[in-house]
């Protein structure tokens, strides 16, 4: 194993017990993959430092334990953000006052036009 390989393992192995953080957050601290991290956590890890790395198992284990839950929040934060945009989308169409083009440039009933924001509302939700 390469030394720069077992520095990395040792600052990650460290770096989680200190922060508590996740793989992925860790990840991206380091600038590797989730599976390299894994790897050096769970593989590499027991050879260079076994204390360190019962340390690290014990946190692994505990995110592994809550995940259902941060998967949870997660999809409820991403909801809510959708919602917002919906609620942004539709107050814009409330202001557009349709009546406005009736019978004077278009020849379209307002129904026809209420039709037509429907359709342009309906293409932007699947977009979003």
């Amino acid at each position: 194993m390469h030394d720069y390989i077992k520095e990395r393992t040792i600052k990650i192995g460290r770096c989680i017990v200190e922060t508590k953080h996740t793989v992925r957050t860790i990840a991206k601290e380091f600038g590797v993959s989730k599976s390299t991290v894994h790897k050096d956590l769970t593989e590499r890890l027991p050879e260079i430092n076994p204390d360190l790395a019962d340390q690290v198992k014990h946190i692994l284990e505990y995110h592994k334990s809550i995940r259902h839950l941060r998967g949870g929040e997660a999809t409820k934060i991403k909801y809510k953000k959708s919602n917002s945009k919906k609620r942004e989308v539709i107050a814009a169409a409330k202001l557009i006052d349709y009546r406005r083009f009736e019978k004077r440039s278009f020849p379209f009933s307002g129904e026809l036009i209420m039709l037509g924001i429907a359709m342009l509302l309906a293409s932007f939700y699947d977009g979003v």
